[in-house]
This record gives C-alpha cells, structure tokens and sequence, in this order.
C-alpha cells in the first residue's frame, strides 16, 4: 500500500481558511485533519469539514455530464458527453451574445474561496464574452464598506494576538459555529482572567459560554454603538491623544453621541439603561488601563437596513479609546484586505470589448432581475445564468421570486455542482465539478493573514473537472485565442499575490506548494500609530466619501425597514423579527446532504421565547407556519429563553428539498438592500407563526 500526506486549504466561506493534511493511500482520500503546525489551525478542524472525505465521496456526487429532459424544478436529467455539453453552452451563448452580451449573467459566491477555482478563469471568460457583471453582495459588502469609510481597508487585529485580550466582545458573530479558532483564542484569553461580552438578539452556543449576554432587539446594533460613544465621552473614558493624532471629526462625533444618552439607546434596543451604561465602563475602563480589549464583529450586525453604519459606528470605538495602541486590541471584522490580490492579472478586466459597457446585476436581487423584462434602465432581459460556487434558489433572499426567475422554459441555465441541489434541478445543462481534494487552488483568508496553497490530493472522481478547466474548454469551443486561457492553473496560481507589495514580496508559489501557508508581512499592531487607510490616513469618524456619496458623514442609527418600532402597519400583521444565523452543522447550504450532519441538526426548527409562544397556544415539539407578505415556511418549535422576547430564531440554512415543506428561511426574507454596498437584509424580517393543527 502507498500512503502519503498531501498539503491542502479547506475551500469554505468561513474566516479560518484551515490548513489541511490529507492522507491518500493508492490513490483514496481516506482522512482529512488540521495541519497541527499551522499556526492557527493548530490541528483542529470543525465537524463539517472533519468528515469532508465522506462529502468526496459521497455516493450522490455529480459525475458526468447531463441534460434535462423534465420541466424545470423537476431534476430529470440524462447523461451526456462533455464535446455534447460544450457545444450546446458554446452555442447559446453564441446565439444570445449576436444579440446583445448583456444578456448573461454569471451567479457565483463562496462555494469555494479559491482564487482559482472562484472567479480567475470565469472572470475571464466573462469579461470576454462581455456577459453583465454580478455584485457579489449576498454576505459581507455592506459592512465591508462601512469598515472601509471608517478604517480605509479590511484590515484588523491579527487571531494570533486575540488571547492576549483582556476584554472581548463577541458582537454579532457565534464564532463555535462560524469561526472556531478565534473561539479556541478566546477561551484562552478567558483561562488567562478575560471577560467575553457576546452582544447578538439571540443567546448562542456562544453567548452561554460568555461572561455576560446582551440581547438586543436586531437591528439596532448602531443605537448602541451609539449609546456607547456617549458614555465614553461623558466619563472621559476616551484616549484624547490617540483622538488628536489620529483620527478625524471628533467634535462632529461627540455633537452627535450628545443626542443618543443611555436612556434613549435602552429603549431603541429593547436593552437595560444598566447594561448600556456598564458596558461601556467595562470596555473604556480596560482601554484606560493599558489592557487590550478586541471587538470581534461578524456578518450578523450587517444584515440588515442599516448595516454597513452598524458596521461603521461599531469600528469608531476602537479609535475613540485608543484600543488599537495593544496588538490585542482593536478590532476584527475582515482580515482580507491584508492579501495583495493581483486581480487584474488573475481576472483579466481587460478584456471587456471596448464597446461593451456592462451592466451589473446584484446578486441579492437575483429574483426581481430574473422576472425584470428588457427596458432601458435595467437593460436586456436575462437570456442565461452560468452558476458556479453558489446555490441561489436555495440562499438568495425572497425565495418564491428566484424560483419563478429559474423557472423560466426560456432562460438557459447551466449548473456546476458536486451535488444536485436545489438549483441544480433548475439546470438545462448539468456539470461535475471537482471537490477541494481533486483540484489545485491558492487561498487568502478573512480571519487570519496566511498565503495557503492547495494540492491536489486524488484524481477528479467520474468526470468531475475543476471549475477553471470547464470556462478553459468552453472559451476554446468558442473561439477565444487571448494566451490567458491556455494558462494551467499552476500557471494562474504564480500571479496571486503581488510581489512589488512589501506584504507579499516573499510569494513563491512553488515554495508556497511544498510548505502550504505563508504569513504575510504584516505589523502585530496596525493602527498603533495611526496608518489608517483612509483618504485622511486617519480613523475617520467623519467621512468625506460618505458626504459625496450621499450619505450621512458622521455615525448615526438607521432603522430596520421591518420592526415593531419602524413599521407599525406592517407590525400589526406580523409582530415577530425573525433572523435565520447559520446552524452548526451547515456552511450555509454546504453539508445539508451529508446525512450524518444533516441527522445531527435533525430537522427546521424555530426558536421562540415563553412569552411569544404562551398566546399563540404554542408548546416545545409543534409543528409551526412561519409566513408574512413573501411566503411561508414550517418548523418544529423549541420554546426556549436563547430566543429573546419579540425575536424568533430559525438556524439555516436547509435545502428546500431536504425540508418537510419544501421551503426554508428565504421563504420569509426580503430583497431590500443595505444603506450601503447594496448588501441582503436577511436579517431585517417580520413575521407571523402560527401552530399547525397537525
């Protein structure tokens, strides 16, 4: 028997980025597990990512080629040749582009955060063809911009210092489900005498193991980021050097933090006046002392109407307290803006036609843009989708909408999938894409600062072929010429990183294949001394960019679009705000058909407090309709007090398929987007629900 360990990243849409070693024995993945010298993997991987060998060789993997011969939604499909699948694609998309490029549309997300097999090759076979561009906005865009106008880049406190923190808050984020090696960090931190403040409108698994739990109303994080300013500056808990040398608009800051005293920001919050008060002692306490205390934010604050200003309001304190003087200190939403990504290279923009000025379709409204007919706003009428990485009729948001969309007889629709999902059965034409362990890929990360290689470990299953090999062959069969794609991915993969960047200029990627990671150069405490990436090169608690863009330059609280406080019409019919986190088990929809996962998280349920359930007649163990104006879903009901009164909890997110109704949580959700960088607002819901009589 031959046996050896290959060097790997696990591919998911997760901050850890893990090292992986695999162990191959003639030719069999047989384990997968964490690199234990990698500095913050240090050997451990979560449950999902643990059995990955069983989602490699699952016995329902794609493995050839097909075609449909059902009606759309029905996923009836006949295998194919790949020369029979390319040509079929090479010729509509041919046919449509003679007409009018625009026309297509690539869908793709995070079903892998390789540089590769993400978006290098599809980009550019895109920007060839002349296809409309996608605004990838389904998770992170309005609080990245929020970070961005405050702090110039997503950059933050580096995992590596985290247990050495003497106050962590946990706001918005459930990081054992979603971001276990900072949690490994902050037990630590917590071993070591730290105090873990979680701050989310539900009691998470991680929220019962903090020191204290803030339930807030969702929504209303920026109210008491506010809330907070205020208290830190009336009690001169505040840095006034760190203030005066490196940040920008404080007095504009202060004038406004006047009008948000605790009172107000309790009752916005649905939160103690006690809590808002004793919260900021605690934290501008810490920084007076010369302790470091971190802000680990997460995606949760964001996704809602005014998300990126929660984001934003939230990354003023750090300044406001001089907290990124310690290493530990600071602030972490994103680390991703450390990776000098050479995207112009890897990506080839250059090959729009210089006649083509393209359009660009938001991701998170992929519903209203599929059923939108031709007009001259809003242009040509959607003629194909190329989807890769993602799985939209399952995850995008207004679900009834994105199915009618997928459901059109004359969309042309191609599917890149390991599995046959729910938007799969929507497909036209049907493709086998190659898993982590069956292609080569390099990797940034969001939640740490390592340059990660992955090999591949075995030989693509069946007929599988990696996504950068399918937009290869399918620009040959259409007579694409351009030297870029003839390149292999090895190829492609020694253009990641640029080098004339003093963070990077140590990336090689054949050294970077043979040892796997590789740290960038980075300082252990980035805003120190200042060096905001801001056009001011300060924290800017007042913002030029967003005076010019419209917005409101200085922190302030924008409201839900759906709340009892915002909406009182619509509150009236559905009372309940209803947040769907993501459950342990899953990566939003990744691992929902891996039976021993999906059996672990059993079925949809929802979450709801005594006193919401009391005069609904509804008990532990009912079978539940949760719905409002956009649709409907069912689940078993635990009443439980992790669920804060007003607030109902449904971990997400399931395939339809695979739930009792055939609908999950984006049933209910809505299209409307953030007040900045055009996000979801999976977040900002009210519903009703109703016990089933059976």
């Amino acid at each position: 028997m031959s046996t050896t360990i290959v060097r790997g990243v696990c591919p998911h849409d997760c901050p850890d980025t893990c090292a992986l070693l695999v162990t191959v024995s003639d030719g069999v993945a047989t384990e997968v597990r964490g690199d234990p010298d990698h500095p913050t993997t240090a050997g451990v991987l979560c449950t999902k990512v643990a059995r990955y060998t069983e989602r490699t060789y699952h016995p329902d993997r794609l493995l050839y080629p097909q075609k449909r011969v059902g009606k759309k939604g029905e996923g009836k499909f006949v295998r194919i040749s790949w020369d029979e699948a390319l040509e079929t694609i090479a010729q509509n998309l041919t046919n449509i582009a003679a007409n009018n490029p625009q026309a297509i549309v690539p869908y793709s997300y995070a079903g892998t955060m390789g540089l590769i097999q993400g978006e290098a090759m599809a980009h550019r076979f895109f920007h060839q063809i002349g296809a409309s561009l996608l605004d990838r906005t389904i998770c992170a865009t309005a609080g990245a911009t929020g970070y961005k106008y405050t702090i110039g880049a997503s950059i933050g406190t580096d995992l590596e210092q985290v247990q050495h923190a003497k106050l962590i808050l946990i706001w918005g984020s459930n990081p054992i489900v979603s971001n276990l090696h900072f949690w490994m960090r902050a037990q630590e931190a917590k071993r070591a005498g730290a105090k873990l403040i979680a701050i989310d409108p539900y009691r998470s698994l991680t929220a019962e193991k903090c020191h204290q739990h803030i339930a807030l109303m969702p929504g209303t994080d920026a109210a008491l980021a506010l809330g907070l300013m205020h208290v830190l500056i009336k009690e001169e808990l505040i840095d006034r050097d760190y203030i005066a040398k490196y940040t920008l608009g404080f007095d504009e800051l202060a004038k406004r933090a006047e009008q948000w005293p605790p009172e107000r920001t309790a009752a916005t919050c649905g939160i103690s006046v006690d809590e808002v008060v004793q919260l900021a002692r605690a934290y501008g306490e810490c920084c007076r002392n010369g302790d470091a205390a971190l802000i680990r934010l997460n995606y949760g604050v964001q996704r809602v109407h005014g998300g990126g200003m929660a984001v934003r309001n939230i990354t003023c304190l750090p300044a406001l307290t001089g907290a990124w003087r310690q290493a530990a200190g600071g602030a972490m939403l994103s680390l991703s803006g450390g990776f000098p990504k050479n995207n112009a290279a890897m990506q080839r923009p250059d090959l729009i036609p210089i006649d083509v000025i393209p359009r660009t379709i938001n991701m998170s409204t992929i519903g209203d843009d599929l059923l939108s007919p031709a007009s001259p706003e809003f242009g040509p009428k959607i003629e194909a989708v190329i989807v890769y990485n993602s799985n939209p009729v399952a995850v995008a948001p207004d679900s009834e909408k994105v199915v009618q969309g997928f459901a059109r007889e004359d969309l042309f629709t191609v599917v890149l999938e390991h599995f046959q999902t729910d938007t799969a059965d929507y497909a036209d034409i049907l493709l086998p894409a190659t898993t982590q362990l069956e292609h080569v890929d390099v990797h940034g990360a969001y939640g740490h600062y390592y340059m990660m290689a992955n090999n591949a470990a075995i030989a693509p299953l069946g007929e599988a072929k990696p996504n950068s090999e399918f937009f290869r062959l399918l620009a040959q069969k259409m007579g694409y010429t351009d030297p870029c794609f003839s390149q292999t991915d090895d190829q492609i993969a020694a253009q990641a990183f640029r080098t004339d960047d003093v963070k990077a200029m140590h990336f090689d990627w054949d050294a970077l294949k043979q040892s796997g990671w590789k740290k960038l150069n980075l300082p252990a405490a980035p805003f120190a001394e200042g060096g905001f990436l801001t056009p001011s090169g300060k924290c800017e608690f007042y913002s030029n960019q967003m005076l010019h863009a419209g917005l409101d330059p200085l922190p302030t609280f924008i409201a839900p679009y759906e709340s009892v406080a915002s909406n009182r019409e619509l509150a009236q019919h559905y009372p309940l705000a209803m947040i769907s986190p993501p459950a342990r088990n899953f990566m939003n929809s990744t691992f929902v058909n891996v039976k021993s996962l999906r059996d672990t998280e059993g079925e949809p349920h929802l979450d709801m407090h005594p006193q919401d359930a009391a005069p609904r007649a509804i008990e532990t163990g009912a079978m539940v309709r949760i719905f409002n104006q956009r649709g409907s879903m069912q689940a078993r009901v635990r009443v439980t007090e992790k669920a804060r009164v007003g607030v109902v909890v449904g971990l997400s997110i399931w395939w339809k398929k695979l739930a009792g109704d055939g609908q999950n949580a984006n049933a209910v959700t809505s299209q409307k987007l953030t007040d900045m960088g055009g996000g979801a607002t999976f977040y900002d819901v009210l519903v009703e629900v109703e016990k089933l009589s059976s």
